[in-house]
C-alpha cells in the first residue's frame, strides 16, 4: 500500500525537476542545426532593385552576417541603431539584411527613417528564404564564413554584449 502511494509522488518530483530545468533555459539559445553546415543557397531580388539578383554564390570569399529584419518588427526597431552603428565603423564585415515577409515598400521606408545599415537587403516577401536558413521570428542574425558555412546564429535583437563579446570575436577569428 505504501508502495503505491509513493508512485505517484516520484511522478511528480520528476516533473517538478524538468519543469525547474526548462525554466532556467535561454529561449534564445535554440540550438541551430545548421550551424557548421553550408548556408541554404538562395536567389532573391534585393529591397531596393527589384531588377537587381543577390545570390549566396556571390558572398564566398567572404565573411558576413546576414540580420533578418522586417518592418513590422518591434525587436528589430532595438536592434536597428546598434546595426547601423556597426556598420558606420567599416570592420569591414558586410552585413547583409533578409527583409523578411514584408512589403517592399514599407521596408524601404522604415529603411529611410531609422537608417540603412545593410549593404544589401534581399526581399523574401513569401518567407522562403527565412525558412530555408530556420527562422523561427524575427530579428535573427547569422554569421557566415568565406567558405559559406554558418557559423553562428543569434535569435532576437544584437545587444552590445552580444556583438563585443560573440559576433566580433567570431569575425576577427574567421577573417584572421
Amino acid at each position: 500500500m505504501r508502495a503505491r502511494l509513493l508512485w505517484p509522488l516520484g511522478i511528480f518530483l520528476v516533473l517538478v525537476v524538468f519543469l525547474a530545468v526548462g525554466l532556467n533555459l535561454n529561449p534564445r539559445e535554440v540550438p541551430s542545426p545548421l550551424v557548421g553546415k553550408p548556408a541554404p543557397a538562395f536567389a532573391a531580388p534585393t529591397l531596393a532593385a527589384p531588377d537587381k539578383t543577390l545570390r549566396k554564390e556571390d558572398l564566398l570569399g567572404k565573411v558576413w552576417l546576414l540580420n533578418v529584419w522586417a518592418s513590422w518588427c518591434t525587436a528589430c526597431r532595438e536592434e536597428h541603431p546598434l546595426l547601423v552603428a556597426y556598420s558606420k565603423q567599416g570592420k569591414g564585415t558586410p552585413v547583409i539584411g533578409l527583409n523578411y515577409k514584408d512589403k517592399r515598400d514599407d521596408g524601404m521606408a522604415w529603411l529611410a527613417k531609422f537608417g540603412n545599415p545593410y549593404v544589401d537587403s534581399l526581399f523574401d516577401l513569401d518567407g522562403r528564404i527565412g525558412i530555408e536558413y530556420g527562422v523561427y521570428g524575427v530579428p535573427e542574425t547569422f554569421v557566415i564564413d568565406k567558405a559559406g558555412v554558418i557559423r553562428y546564429k543569434h535569435i532576437g535583437p544584437i545587444t552590445p554584449e552580444v556583438l563585443c563579446d560573440k559576433i566580433e570575436p567570431l569575425l576577427k577569428k574567421l577573417n584572421a
